[in-house]
């Protein structure tokens, strides 16, 4: 199908160097985001037990944090995607030109996470919203939060969640029936993955509202399970396990809304607003 790229001169073939180069980076920039989201979990006043949806923050300040979610998050599970990339382009094009579609393919692709940012900003200025207009209790709150697990896990059988997932477990299918050459083929093709990936992981990524936003255990599981489903032999095995979880804990909740993490402590009866998400320091006198 391709040619070999030619080795060097100590034998080590330049693309076996870009491809290391390129895995090395997507590791260093996966520990800095888990990096960057331990910082703010343990640094900024945000307590999970007491943030809204929208943790009080601006549009922009959210699609940053947003973003950096997804690269902590995603780029394990779609390593073996932009690595299977990098080899087929490495067969097409010169070498440098192959590093720089590379990323363009990985910029792409993190850009349909950053639109999925900006549709969950608007749905969580959206259920602050509703949930201030009907003095929702906490007890609502929860009970809506339990419904969402339950969806998440019904959504674990459904056709769509088949197709999207069995695109993303066969990256070198993926490639060669997606084929586009050029940057601007990248580009689409970077697009083309993002809308299957956001396609297998939508709605565990919304469960992470109910659960706080910056829960970093949840993220932790999240994270696992999505690299299972895609990554891992037990793919099958892995989405049924985990839409039997979800199911059982959606119903655990509407049982006992308490359970839930972001139920709030103490005699609150009214679901949390933004200015909840100040830091206590900054609220106390």
């Amino acid at each position: 199908m391709s040619e070999e790229m030619p080795e060097d001169d100590g034998g080590t073939s330049p693309l076996t160097v870009q491809r290391d180069i390129i895995f090395g980076l997507l590791l260093v920039l996966t520990v800095l985001a888990w990096a960057q989201l331990l910082w703010q979990r343990a640094y900024t006043g945000f307590d999970m037990a007491m943030t809204s949806p929208t943790m009080g923050l601006s549009a922009p300040l959210f699609l940053t944090m947003w973003v950096v979610m997804m690269a902590a998050m995603m780029f394990p599970a779609a390593a073996p995607m932009i690595l299977t990339f990098h080899q087929v382009q490495a067969g097409k094009r010169k070498r440098g030109q192959t590093f720089v579609s590379t990323w363009v393919f990985v910029a792409s692709y993190m850009l349909v996470w950053a639109l999925a940012g900006l549709a969950a900003f608007a749905g969580a200025l959206l259920a602050e919203a509703l949930a201030e207009r009907l003095a929702l209790s906490a007890i609502t709150a929860a009970r809506i939060g339990g419904a969402l697990f339950i969806a998440a896990g019904f959504y674990q059988f459904t056709p769509l969640k088949d197709i999207c997932l069995a695109k993303c477990r066969t990256p070198l299918t993926f490639i060669m029936t997606s084929w586009r050459e050029g940057n601007m083929g990248a580009l689409r093709m970077g697009v083309a993955h993002g809308g299957y990936c956001l396609g297998c992981c939508w709605l565990l990524f919304a469960i992470l509202f109910p659960l706080g936003i910056m829960n970093i255990a949840a993220m932790a599981i999240v994270t696992m399970v999505v690299f299972a489903e895609k990554a891992l032999p037990w793919s099958r095995l892995t989405s049924r396990a985990t839409a039997g979880a979800l199911i059982a804990y959606g119903m655990a909740v509407l049982a006992a809304p308490e359970i839930l993490p972001i139920f709030p402590t103490g005699d609150s009866t009214v679901m949390p607003m933004p200015e909840s998400a100040t830091p206590p320091a900054a609220s106390s006198r």
